[in-house]
């Protein structure tokens, strides 16, 4: 389970916060984990104020559409904490391969990932639909 690039992040500081304690967090269950796909994410990422992210940042809670790289077909998914994901629903946890692909990448970019059973995706970021800081809201 790890993301395939580790290429040009921006995070809001806040999230940046909230991500490496759930980090952290994710830990505690086991002092011998391995590192997740989010550690590599937060270790590079520039950082920004919420207020001051670009509105076509991915962002916690963003909802982002997708086009596959294999087959072309759109897709909107929403990255969320582990708590609230509902993959059926559209709902990625953060601390999943795709969902640390998505979190701070830019629209334009492509997002890649390889899941737990050893295959890869690649999703290019086709538009931020939503992003909660765009809305004014810097605290979710």
């Amino acid at each position: 389970m790890q993301v395939l690039t580790h290429d040009e992040r921006t995070l809001t500081e806040l999230d940046h916060v909230r991500l490496a304690r759930l980090s952290r967090g994710a830990g505690e269950v086991s002092a011998a984990r391995a590192e997740g796909p989010i550690d590599g994410v937060l270790d590079g990422a520039d950082l920004v104020a919420s207020r001051a992210i670009a509105p076509d940042v991915v962002t916690m809670y963003s909802q982002v559409e997708l086009a596959d790289q294999a087959s072309g077909r759109k897709y909107r998914l929403t990255v969320c904490y582990p708590t609230d994901a509902e993959p059926a629903s559209g709902f990625v946890s953060v601390l999943s391969p795709v969902g640390a692909s998505l979190i701070g990448r830019r629209v334009g970019s492509i997002a890649r990932w390889r899941m737990p059973n050893g295959d890869e995706g690649a999703a290019e970021v086709l538009a931020v639909v939503f992003q909660p800081e765009a809305s004014g809201d810097f605290t979710l």
